[in-house]
This record gives structure tokens, C-alpha cells and sequence, in this order.
């Protein structure tokens, strides 16, 4: 009986792009994820556009064989990592080549080569900038008087990920504004009356927050087990006032102890879609 070949505990991943290479980033991660004992030693190279900038790439291909994953739309750089590739044996794939190839074939029409089309300046280019700005300079409770501008408000206690969320938000276009719950600190007044933002409440069990501050507080050098902020019974009543003060106005709320920030982003993004259909079918 042939006994099967073990995979390695790592490869190589070459990430050629004519852009930024975020796409084949994301594309590359989402797949290398799916193998929890495999993991990727990434080579990224953006903004490759001529034969100059592809040579040493070749080479390094060469050198550290693995799985190329590229994105150029100058056909000649593309055939030339194509036959390069074929030459030595390593798998190639373009990232965007298939789904092209279903774009026309719905379409009826080829595309047109746009190198980092997906990045032009455009309406929704500076409507991602202009929510990231209103972002940073509502984080953390920040300019609580003009909250009524948010199109997103994220509250919860220290440690559930606000921040993070909220910056993923808004590089999607989402004008985000987050409110830490601190206990014995009322929240500002301006968000128990807002009307046009959607409120959402994030949470954590008491667990995965102690683990998670306590982790934090060693970073700092700021260690102390005796402390409120790592005290699990004061945890639980944290959780339990800001669940209560969601309920109260009946704000959504999302358990984010096992969602990633892209898991609980998606979400808060759901919920929104959902606010604005419901609206929409109300003025219908």
C-alpha cells in the first residue's frame, strides 16, 4: 500500500499584481486559511508593469518554487510568467482570468484593460476617505455632538473590538462613530436620542474580555490582578448594564467572542441594508 506524502508545514506564495496586490492578498489569505497546518511564506510584488520590474520576479520564482497567483492585464507580462511558469513547473494561476472569462460570456463583451482599475478616483473613492476621516475623528467618543452625522454608532465595554470595526467599516464607505460603555460613566447624552445612525451594541463573554484585557495590561507592563478592569464578577455586570441599555432603546446587538473584525463588520453591514429596506418600503 503507497503511504501518502505528508504536506509541508510551509510553502511558497507568489503574489504578482500590476496594482497594489491587495486582491491577490485577500484571494490568497481566504484560500491559505482553509489549511490549518499549512502556512504561506508570502512574496508580494505590486506594481509590476514592465519586462525590467518581472525579471528578478522570475527568478526569485525559481528559486523558492511554490504557487504563483497573479493579476496583470498586460498580456505580454502575463504570458511571460505563464510560460515561465510552465518552464519550471511551478502552478500559476491569473487571479481575475476566470472570472473575466464568466463576465463575457454574460455579457457578450470583452473587457477593457484597466491596470488598477478598481483603484481610480472616483465618487466612491472619496466617499471611503470621507468616512474614514469622520471614523478617526469620532473614535473613542470623540465629537459626541455631531453623532447624528454617523450613519453607524458602535457601543460596548472596553475590549470588543469598536476601534478595529469601526475602521473596517469605513473603508467600506460606512461613516462609523464608536462609544465606549466605562462603568460609572454615563454615556453621552446625544446617543440615547439619535434618530438617523443605526446603534449597535457589540459584546463579548466575560472570558474572552478578561483574557483579552488581561492580555493587554501585560503589553503595557500594566499588570494588576486585583483590578476591576480584569475581574470577571465586574465583567459580567459590565456586560450585563450595556445589554440593558441596548435593550432599553432596542438597539441591535452582536456577540463578536468568536467573529473575526470582517465577520462582525458584514454583519453591523447587514443590519444597516436591512434598516434602509425597511425604510424604503415604508415610503413606498
Amino acid at each position: 500500500m503507497t503511504k501518502k506524502t505528508q504536506p509541508p508545514s510551509y510553502f511558497h506564495l507568489h503574489l504578482v499584481s500590476d496594482s497594489t496586490g491587495e486582491t491577490l492578498l485577500a484571494v490568497g489569505r481566504a484560500a491559505c486559511a482553509q489549511y490549518a497546518t499549512v502556512s504561506p511564506i508570502e512574496h508580494v510584488y505590486p506594481l509590476v508593469r514592465n519586462q525590467k520590474q518581472l525579471e528578478p520576479i522570475l527568478t526569485s520564482i525559481e528559486t523558492n518554487p511554490g504557487i504563483v497567483l497573479y493579476t496583470l492585464v498586460d498580456r505580454e507580462l502575463a504570458g511571460k510568467i505563464e510560460g515561465h511558469c510552465k518552464t519550471t513547473g511551478v502552478p500559476c494561476l491569473s487571479v481575475l482570468g476566470p472570472v473575466l472569462s464568466l463576465f463575457q460570456s454574460y455579457l457578450g463583451a470583452e473587457s477593457t484593460p484597466r491596470v488598477g482599475g478598481q483603484h481610480m478616483l472616483n465618487a466612491e473613492y472619496f466617499k471611503r476617505i470621507d468616512a474614514l476621516n469622520f471614523t478617526m475623528m469620532h473614535d473613542d467618543g470623540q465629537h459626541a455632538e455631531n453623532l447624528e452625522e454617523a450613519e453607524v454608532v458602535l457601543v460596548g465595554v472596553s475590549r470588543t473590538s469598536k476601534t478595529p470595526t469601526s475602521i473596517y467599516l469605513a473603508n467600506r464607505g460606512v461613516r462609523t462613530a464608536n462609544i465606549p460603555l466605562v462603568p460609572g460613566i454615563a454615556p453621552p447624552p446625544q446617543l440615547e436620542t439619535l434618530v438617523k445612525p443605526l446603534v449597535v451594541g457589540l459584546f463579548a463573554s466575560a472570558e474572552r474580555i478578561v483574557a483579552v484585557r488581561q492580555n493587554r495590561l501585560l503589553g503595557l507592563k500594566a499588570d494588576q490582578p486585583d483590578s476591576a478592569y480584569v475581574d470577571r464578577h465586574a465583567v459580567s455586570e459590565e456586560i450585563a448594564l450595556a445589554k440593558q441599555l441596548c435593550a432599553r432603546h432596542n438597539w441591535p446587538v452582536i456577540d463578536v467572542s468568536r467573529r473575526s473584525i470582517e465577520e462582525t463588520a458584514a454583519a453591523v453591514i447587514a443590519l444597516l441594508r436591512e434598516r434602509r429596506e425597511v425604510a424604503e418600503a415604508g415610503q413606498a
